[in-house]
């Protein structure tokens, strides 16, 4: 029997970007609410109700604190308008081939046109589009599109634009536009049929013509599904829909020898898979185990049989040998039994040669008898997963962490091993947060939930699930104990250009640009990267917000307090000259990025005069200097070369320096010796000086004019 998959099963583009954009908001820790459900796929639907998304009718129905997704289908102008006037935030997950329609409608209403829809007039996209133009209408085939032509006698002239739902049948549509084409001769045909859809119905025509039975797989809701099983059903009388693989039976494939199978655009990747692999089992009980299909290798088909073994099929090898190809084993029949390297474990990396001695007992499988060999072909790996599934079923009830192995890394998620199974954990699922790489886990042993089980013994898992609960009750055993001044180790986890947040098990806190150094920096990045593992103290608490501001600088640390504690005042240091100014040059006394640095005035750089320090100094020059003052307030440091000059030197530059002092100062003393000036002084006794009878005569001269005067 031949199972052959559609390539195009499964979410198109609009879907998939609505689905998505819901997850992420919840997984943002949003409260979220979609505009009616996001997709036409009850199980789907289901399972972001579980995670917190709720249906609502009409935005009015939205909480205060909630975001709006509308669906991909889209919604009308004016609801548009109403979410975005009541709601907290609105996210447009309306599919970009639904908002063209809704362009090309608005312009044609705008420019006076009719516009004709193609769809069904009850379906949500149709709604939305005539919620977005003026006069329309809807038909539903040829007829329906027949009878609204003879509504308008004069349609000939009349400007009509016509359009389709996205998810409409293509060959109606192609019907429909002949028709359209013959009396409007004033009309524009847009073909707004979703690329996707028309490959799909493509896809399902060809393969419904050669198949014997087809399976459609989506919802009994969702158009483009009913829009399948039309296709299909032209083709293959056997035609079935489905939503779910429970809606299977044997009787379905009776006598089939070949069948397709093909899914809505709303159809879960997972249901797809799991509708193949019951499908497959009810073909195995049918067909005596000569199922090929498509998608699944021998191996794969293999595994899905196991679910008839019976007691005979199960025995316990004892080992008689062992290497990296094979092991052999006893049985207890007269023919050799053998395990093939492929056969032991499903960790690829397993070794049995080092796993496995002579003498051990293995529970094993049975897979096929070579009579003319001699030996039995058995199965080690198979055996571990019968048992192994027993335990997932507990563990799904439970709700019991189990931990395996990362051994694969595929295209969307991992592949876990727990007890000889392969449990297979989405993207979605395998990390705390999206941003984590899933590529890291390969090799890793994780711990994880089942959070889902199917039939053909398929389970999923959760490692998001397990660390979700982990940090939330790290976050409370933190926020008990957590007080300013703490003492914490963490590790970076991010940086912005304000700060470093830093993970402290369970709870994240922040170190401010500021404080992680004692000098200016211009990004985090020049101290910490992410993955550094740093020693941090809670500096505050805002324990309303949570949030927790984090100190990185350490008080002993602080360049000033080494200083004050090393370096005194009239110490003699070793200094590297790092610039210089016309008043002085500028010294490193404490090295670093952190380090300080002290003033040499030019007047202490050397024990003469100089004209500038460039004359005795250069850059990057170490020299000995004694610190003479320390301004810690003003955060200043004064040093001197001058003061560590020999004694000697500095006294004869001292008495060369006052003497030229003197001749400056004063020049008339220095002209006229002492001794020579003691005369001068002798030759002008008291009585000498002014004598009162020699005054007299001076005052008559003086009179005398007067008296002739007065005369």
């Amino acid at each position: 029997m031949k199972v052959t998959v559609a390539k195009t099963a499964g979410f198109c583009f609009g879907v998939n970007r609505a689905v998505e954009m819901v997850r992420e908001l919840l997984n943002e820790g949003e409260k979220v609410c979609t505009l009616g459900p996001i997709i036409h796929n009850r199980q789907l639907v289901s399972e972001l109700e579980k995670g917190g998304a709720r249906i609502i009718e009409s935005p009015e129905e939205a909480l205060p604190y909630e975001v709006l997704v509308i669906r991909s289908h889209g919604v009308s102008e004016e609801t548009e308008s109403q979410a975005e006037k009541h709601c907290k935030r609105v996210a447009n997950a309306t599919c970009p081939f639904v908002s063209k329609i809704h362009k090309i409608v608005k312009e044609a209403t705008e420019s006076g046109r009719i516009v004709f829809i193609a769809g069904d007039e009850k379906h949500s996209e149709v709604i939305g589009i005539r919620g977005h133009c003026g006069e329309s209408y809807v038909f539903l085939d040829e007829q329906e599109l027949k009878k609204l032509l003879k509504k308008f006698p004069n349609i000939g002239e009349i400007p009509v634009s016509m359009v389709a739902q996205t998810t409409f049948n293509a060959d109606l549509w192609r019907k429909c536009q002949k028709i359209f084409k013959k009396v409007c001769t004033n009309g524009i045909i847009f073909d707004t049929i979703c690329n996707a859809t028309s490959a799909r119905q493509t896809e399902a025509a060809e393969l419904s013509r050669n198949c014997d039975v087809m399976i459609v797989v989506g919802g009994r809701h969702s158009s483009n599904t009913k829009k399948l099983s039309e296709v299909c059903r032209m083709n293959c009388e056997k035609t079935y829909l489905v939503e779910t693989a429970d809606e299977l039976n044997s009787e379905m494939t009776a006598n089939a020898s070949s069948v397709g199978i093909v899914a809505g655009a709303s159809t879960p990747a997972c249901i797809i898979k799991e509708v193949q692999q019951t499908m497959t089992e009810n073909l195995n009980s049918v067909a005596d185990n000569t199922i090929i299909s498509d998608e699944m290798s021998f191996e794969e088909a293999l595994e899905v049989s196991l679910n008839s073994l019976n007691n005979d099929q199960k025995v316990k090898g004892t080992v008689l040998s062992v290497d990296s190809q094979e092991i052999k084993v006893d049985i207890g029949r007269k023919y050799t039994g053998i395990v093939k390297a492929d056969e032991y474990s499903y960790d690829p990396n397993a070794n049995m040669a080092e796993e496995i001695k002579v003498g051990d007992v293995l529970d094993l499988i049975i897979m096929r008898t070579n009579d003319q060999e001699g030996t039995i072909t058995l199965s080690k790996r198979r055996f571990d997963s019968i048992a192994g599934w027993e335990k997932i079923v507990n563990a799904k009830e439970n709700a019991e962490i189990l931990e395996g192995k990362i051994t694969e890394v595929i295209k969307g998620g991992v592949i876990a091993t727990y007890e000889g199974m392969r449990i297979f954990i989405p993207a979605s699922q395998a990390t705390l947060t999206r941003a984590e790489s899933i590529e890291d886990l390969k090799g890793t042993t994780a711990q994880f939930r089942i959070i889902e089980i199917g039939r053909g013994r398929r389970a999923i898992g959760s490692i998001r699930s397990v660390l979700r609960d982990q940090k939330a009750e790290l976050e409370a055993k933190f926020w008990e104990s957590a007080e300013e001044g703490k003492n914490y180790t963490g590790v970076v986890k991010s940086l912005t250009s304000y700060g470093a947040f830093v993970d402290l098990g369970g709870v994240d806190g922040m170190i401010h640009i500021s404080e992680l150094s004692w000098s200016r920096i211009k990004h985090p990045s020049e101290v910490v990267n992410v993955g550094d593992t740093v020693e941090v103290y809670v500096k505050a608490i805002d324990s309303e917000k949570k949030k927790i501001s984090l100190g990185y600088k350490k008080a002993e640390d602080n360049p000033w307090v080494i200083l004050q504690n090393n370096y005194p005042v009239d110490s003699i240091v070793k200094v590297t000259i790092v610039s210089m100014t016309s008043y002085g040059a500028f010294a490193r006394i404490i090295p670093g990025i952190d380090g300080v640095d002290g003033l040499i005035h030019i007047s202490q750089i050397a024990n003469r005069r100089i004209a500038k320090p460039q004359d005795v100094l250069s850059i990057g020059q170490e020299v000995d200097a004694l610190i003479t003052n320390i301004d810690f307030e003003a955060k200043r440091v004064s040093l001197s070369i001058r003061a560590l000059l020999p004694e000697e030197e500095t006294a004869e530059e001292t008495v060369e320096a006052t003497a030229e002092t003197e001749v400056v100062n004063a020049p008339a003393e220095e002209t006229a010796p002492a001794e020579e000036a003691a005369p001068v002084e002798e030759a002008a006794p008291a009585e000498e000086v002014a004598p009162v009878e020699e005054a007299a005569p001076v005052e008559e001269t003086t009179e005398t004019p007067t008296e002739e005067t007065a005369e």
